[in-house]
């Protein structure tokens, strides 16, 4: 039952598993999150600033969900390579950052994107 991280440039890379449940890490993408049906399915992109990926998720995001922040989210892919999030992780304030998406954002200019 140990579910691993990958960051969304491994999971372009094709580095997580097909079949299995990761945990991805990154960057919500500033504009990218949308609510189709105008119910709890929502979509949004995730970057590590080198590659994104589509995350869906339906249900209740954490209160300090936002654009341009760090999240982890638990999921499983699809076939067309999108991330279907089970749970979606917020960091709980403006410190504080999990430590797999830190590693991830090492040396990453935001500006750029």
């Amino acid at each position: 039952n140990v579910m691993f991280y990958y960051s969304t440039t491994d999971v372009v890379q094709g580095k997580a598993p097909k079949n299995h449940p990761f945990r991805i890490g990154g960057m919500v993408v500033k504009g990218s999150v949308k609510r189709p049906d105008k119910g709890v399915l929502v979509e949004f992109d995730l970057t590590d600033n080198a590659e994104v990926v589509k995350v869906h998720y339906e249900g209740i995001l954490p209160d300090l969900f936002r654009e341009g922040q760090g999240i982890i989210a638990n999921g499983k892919l699809d076939e067309n390579g999108n991330v279907i999030a089970t749970e979606v992780l917020a960091k709980h304030d403006e410190n504080y950052m999990a430590p797999e998406v830190k590693e991830t954002m090492k040396n990453v200019d935001f500006d750029k994107k």
